[in-house]
């Protein structure tokens, strides 16, 4: 087994989950409609690196109003026992983002999966 990485604090971590943000393009973020991004240790019942609640743009009718915000939640334990340095973890961050960020967009696991995402 490869060893993980010490889990990074989270304020460190939840810097590199913002650096991934802003290295989304900006066309893409202007398109991101009432969304938190949060940071968690891990998720209460599954072995998750994040995880995507809410309604996707695809889906949205009436989206006004008094609407709680779609979440993304990044698991900080769970990515840090997935890489074996603080390189491979960014990288880790960065795809899961892109992962849970796609999913707001409507794109799902097989479309992903498709474009080597997944």
């Amino acid at each position: 087994m490869v060893p993980a990485v010490d889990p990074v604090d989270r304020r460190r971590f939840e810097k590199l989950v913002a650096d991934a943000l802003d290295a989304l393009p900006p066309e893409l973020g202007h398109l991101m409609e009432n969304v938190a991004v949060v940071v968690e240790d891990r998720h209460h019942s599954e072995d998750l690196l994040g995880l995507y609640e809410g309604v996707p743009l695809t889906e949205r009718e009436d989206y006004g109003g008094l609407v709680m915000p779609d979440v993304i939640t990044l698991y900080r334990r769970s990515l840090c026992e997935v890489a074996v340095d603080l390189e491979e973890l960014v990288e880790e961050i960065i795809v899961t983002v892109v992962h849970e960020v796609a999913h707001h967009f409507g794109i799902d696991d097989d479309r992903l999966h498709s474009w080597g995402w997944a």
